[in-house]
């Protein structure tokens, strides 16, 4: 594991596991919301974002968290892992609900300056229907990378733990993440 995709609905703990995985393992964690978004949550323009993209990409290890359909592609081509948190939609709405008043009024540290923490109606709809409107195409992504790429698909808080419990062990035995 030297170039891991982290995906999944807003909330499903995507930025947590990367800063942990990135600690763990002491590589770099890249929140793609941080190379997204400008400041007052102005987006980057498509070709600029690819852009600023493939250096990241280029590097030899990473781990990248975020979504963003549009680049997918370009992560998955060069990503070796990667990790799907398909977790509960009830728990990816409490989870944002939850960082929207832990940030108010603040970014977050996984976002780009000057975007404080919000909670709009489309946001919630989005984590709402990804079961129904994304998770179907992620799944055949996935489906299409397995035996490429290491696909790790956790579908409980349960199983992250025991995720990142087991990857501790590896690097701390073995000076890699899973053996």
């Amino acid at each position: 594991m030297k170039r891991i995709l982290i995906l999944g609905s807003g909330g499903s703990g995507k930025s947590t596991l990367a800063s942990a995985l990135g600690e763990a393992l002491n590589i770099r964690v890249v929140h793609l919301d941080a190379v997204y978004w400008n400041r007052g949550w102005q987006p980057t323009e498509r070709a600029r974002f690819i852009e600023k993209l493939r250096p990241l990409l280029a590097a030899e290890e990473w781990i990248i968290e975020g979504n963003y359909s549009g680049t997918l592609d370009l992560r998955l081509e060069r990503a070796d892992t990667v990790v799907f948190l398909d977790l509960p939609r009830w728990l990816c709405l409490y989870r944002v609900v939850k960082r929207r008043i832990a940030y108010r009024g603040r970014s977050r540290p996984d976002m780009a300056e000057g975007c404080r923490e919000k909670l709009d109606p489309d946001f919630v709809k989005w984590v709402w229907r990804y079961p129904k409107d994304k998770r179907p195409e992620m799944l055949k992504k996935l489906q299409k990378c397995r035996g490429e790429k290491t696909v790790i698909h956790l579908k409980s808080r349960r199983q992250v733990k025991r995720f990142m419990k087991t990857v501790r062990q590896a690097h701390r035995t073995h000076g890699s993440a899973l053996c």
